[in-house]
């Protein structure tokens, strides 16, 4: 079970250090959009956030991967300038495979950053790469993520217990 254990966890994405994912070979950020880089019910990046990522932008091929439909990312794709994969059906590693082919990255130059530890971290790990989960922006959440915190509630005690993984003990 601790196999899920993402590799970093931080407070949020602005709270990640990127020079050190430059430094350790990291070319690929891939993000996770709702409660990740904005609000279930934004239908605009924040402007703290598009800032971050226009600067990321400089030395990373930064990605979006949600689970949503093609409409909800369509605007961030648009207002960040950059790719994104709708319909990834996380924790699958389907979206993942397309964004390695499609810019010819190897795993370990790959990151998955996200908000929930069944989908997001799940998928980053059964892909092989680098997982960095976020305390989500919001507890405002589709029905479908409801019963996925659920879930990861009952993980996040059991990894609490054998002393692997504890909500708020942020780590590089």
């Amino acid at each position: 079970m601790s196999r899920y254990k993402p590799t970093m966890y931080k407070k949020d994405i602005f709270s990640i250090n990127y020079k050190k994912l430059k430094q350790d070979g990291i070319k690929c950020l891939i993000f996770d959009l709702d409660n990740t880089l904005a609000l279930l019910n934004e239908k605009k990046c924040p402007e703290k956030t598009k800032m971050l990522i226009k600067q990321l932008q400089e030395d990373f091929i930064v990605f979006i991967i949600s689970n949503n439909s093609k409409r909800r990312i369509e605007p961030y794709k648009k207002d960040l300038g950059v790719d994104a994969v709708s319909s990834a059906m996380k924790p699958l590693t389907i979206g993942l495979k397309r964004i390695k082919k499609k810019y010819n990255l190897l795993k370990k130059e790959m990151v998955m950053i996200g908000d929930q530890l069944v989908t997001d971290v799940i998928s980053g790990s059964n892909f092989h790469i680098k997982t960095i989960l976020v305390d989500p922006l919001s507890q405002t959440d589709l029905a479908i993520t409801k019963l996925n915190r659920k879930i990861e509630t009952w993980i996040i005690k059991k990894y609490c217990k054998r002393g692997i993984f504890k909500r708020g003990d942020y780590y590089e």
